[in-house]
């Protein structure tokens, strides 16, 4: 429990110290996107090697896919309602737009906890942390231009940080006495959000921000989770 407690911690706090960054400091807007997409190639193989190839090793191929479809499209449904329906800018689908990929990767670092040690979920907290920083700081700052006070969106992602770190916890708490299979859909179906958000958010952000230098930066993030997770034994 509390080495739940302290990784929560961490990687929620990457949020609001995010989102400082973004309300209070600035910087060049290609070094943001190089970080945006360092930390998404970082997020995406670790939800590959600590999500969904043991799944597929303590379940199956077929749990494994079906989860993984399952969750990238719920989140794809949800983000068009987010961005056809409510609109990015409204109190609901603000707030939406920020904790949608946020629940499903606090939610699989909380499921990744069970029956483990700390080195095996290292490479995967590690990860979120990264993406949650820059994400976290693009988020404010659009906020913050589009017209709200700084308090104001500065208390939002407090609450939002203490709304992922919730989501965490159940992960961890609630599902601890499921069964294998159906552990290894739960798995795969935050990989599968957390894969279409990179797809639909974070990546497209990244080139637009960098440019041709983003791919450089996602293959940069690959090798330091892979780095990250061979040096905690992961």
């Amino acid at each position: 429990m509390l080495m739940l407690l302290a990784v929560v911690l961490v990687v929620s706090g990457a949020l609001v110290a995010g989102a400082a960054w973004g309300i209070y400091g600035k910087l060049p807007e290609r070094l943001e996107g190089f970080l945006v997409a360092l930390a998404g190639g970082a997020l995406l193989l670790s939800v590959t090697t600590e999500l969904i190839e043991p799944s597929i090793e303590t379940a199956s191929v077929f749990h494994a896919m079906l989860g993984v479809a399952a969750g990238a499209v719920v989140f794809a449904f949800a983000d068009y309602l987010i961005d056809e329906r409510w609109g990015p800018d409204d109190g609901g689908g603000l707030l939406a737009a920020i904790t949608l990929d946020g629940i499903p990767e606090n939610l699989a670092l909380g499921v990744a906890l069970i029956g483990v040690g700390g080195a095996e979920v290292a490479a995967l907290a590690g990860s979120i942390l990264l993406s949650n920083l820059p994400e976290a700081a693009g988020g404010a700052r659009a906020m913050v231009s589009g017209g709200h006070g700084r308090g104001k969106v500065m208390l939002l992602w407090l609450g939002t940080a203490i709304l992922l770190s919730l989501a965490a916890i159940v992960g961890n708490l609630a599902l601890a006495g499921v069964g294998e299979d159906a552990l290894a859909v739960i798995r795969c179906f935050a990989a599968g959000a957390v894969v279409a958000s990179l797809a639909t958010e974070v990546f497209p952000q990244a080139f637009r921000e960098d440019r041709h230098w983003a791919g450089i930066a996602t293959a940069l993030g690959v090798i330091l989770a892979f780095s990250l997770g061979s040096l905690t034994g992961g």
